[in-house]
């Protein structure tokens, strides 16, 4: 299994544009991979790898969040 993070390395390792990057959504099998993760972080449900994953995952969705508003910036200055 493919973790969810790594859908948003692989669209950033493709490049990007200020557009592209204001238009990424992650897949639906993304999404759904991450409401498992924070379904399963009650106590005794997650495991190491999971805890890893989603953190990972939370910070580069945070990462995303602050580039796509600066990309917008880029977008309506144009």
């Amino acid at each position: 299994m493919i973790k969810a993070y790594e859908e948003v390395i692989e669209f950033i390792a493709a490049g990007t544009s200020p557009e592209s990057l204001v238009g990424y959504e992650p897949s639906e099998a993304a999404k759904e991979r991450i409401a498992d993760l924070i379904y399963q972080e009650k106590p005794g449900m997650f495991s190491v790898d999971e805890k890893f994953e989603l953190d990972h995952y939370m910070q580069l969705e945070h990462i995303m969040r602050l580039a796509k508003a600066r990309a917008y910036k880029h977008i309506t200055h144009e």
